[in-house]
């Protein structure tokens, strides 16, 4: 090629700057296919947010297996409280306290709030501070279903805890979130008559048996 065949193949090429929007939009197509591969692939996958999230995260726990494997195990009445079904039971373990052992189970409420209902044959003091730490201070009483509940916070971790001494057991109720949350869960374990099931061992303090 001469030198002018050179400059008149330089002056057909256009500077970057002065390309118009038609050569922008096929220079854009390759990643708008990659875009929509991705997105296809993302496609199969599950997202969530807000409250829908949350739900996504709450494992199945079987809390009336729990239960009943409690008081077929434990040397104290257990009960089983009826509950909302929007109430998800996420947790669920026997641990000891005091010189006793205690039976947990967890819910998650509609509001994301944790709510753990303990049934322990364990004294108040013991009871408290497995529930809602050592810095916990008595905060009044409550009468809930025919009992009196003593009310406990902790202004550090914020928990609070509701005691109801019933005899052969103490009932505790923990949670940091609502008070009409705590009240509906300690309404319905006093109105749950203890379950009846054959007995099988008696778990001894200083065992743990995460379910």
């Amino acid at each position: 090629m001469n030198r002018r065949g050179i400059l008149d193949a330089m002056a057909d090429a256009k500077p970057r700057i002065l390309q118009d929007s038609k050569d922008m939009v096929w220079s854009l197509i390759p990643l708008l296919l990659i875009a929509l591969a991705i997105a296809g692939i993302a496609g199969s996958c599950s997202f969530g947010f807000g409250k829908d999230a949350a739900e996504q995260k709450i494992p199945d726990f079987d809390s009336a297996a729990a239960f009943r494997a409690d008081a077929a195990t434990l040397p104290f009445p257990i009960r089983e409280p009826a509950l909302p079904d929007d109430w998800k039971s996420n947790s669920g373990s026997t641990q000891p306290v005091g010189d006793s052992m205690a039976s947990n189970v967890g819910w998650i409420v509609p509001s994301g709030a944790y709510i753990q209902l303990t049934q322990s044959g364990a004294g108040e003091e013991s009871l408290v501070a497995k529930l809602a730490g050592d810095g916990a201070l008595g905060d009044g009483v409550k009468q809930i279903g025919g009992s009196q509940w003593v009310v406990y916070r902790n202004g550090e971790n914020h928990k609070k805890a509701w005691i109801a001494d019933l005899g052969e057991v103490r009932i505790g109720v923990m949670s940091r979130g609502s008070d009409s949350d705590m009240q509906t869960l300690a309404e319905a374990v006093l109105k749950a008559a203890p379950l009846d099931v054959p007995r099988v061992q008696v778990v001894q303090p200083g065992d743990v048996q995460p379910r």
